[in-house]
C-alpha cells in the first residue's frame, strides 16, 4: 500500500451538516480500501478564480494508506458527487 494525500473542495453553499456528511462518506470509502490516518478539515478559504460561480470553498485534505487501483475509484466517485468541485490526490514519497 502506497501513502497519499487527497484536497478536497466542498460546495460552500452546503449546511455545515452536509460538509460534515461528505467528508464522512469519503473517511468511510477511504477505510473501506485503505486506512486514513488524518482528516484535516481546512475550513472556508477564498478561491483564486470562480468555480461553479462560486469564489470560495471549503477544502478538506484526506492523508491516507492505499492500493494504487483504489485511487482510479476514488476520483471517479470524486467526479461524480455533486457536492465536491475539485479534487487532487497525490502520492506522497516514502
Amino acid at each position: 500500500m502506497n501513502k497519499y494525500e487527497s484536497v478536497i473542495i466542498i460546495n460552500p453553499s452546503l449546511e455545515e451538516q452536509g460538509i460534515k456528511d461528505v467528508i464522512t462518506k469519503f473517511t468511510d470509502l477511504i477505510n473501506g480500501n485503505g486506512k486514513v490516518e488524518n482528516v484535516e478539515e481546512i475550513g472556508r478559504k477564498k478561491l483564486a478564480y470562480e468555480i461553479k460561480k462560486h469564489s470560495e470553498g471549503y477544502y478538506a485534505v484526506y492523508t491516507f494508506e492505499a492500493n494504487p487501483e483504489f485511487i482510479t475509484e476514488l476520483e471517479r466517485i470524486y467526479r461524480i458527487t455533486d457536492d465536491i468541485m475539485k479534487f487532487i490526490t497525490i502520492r506522497k514519497e516514502d
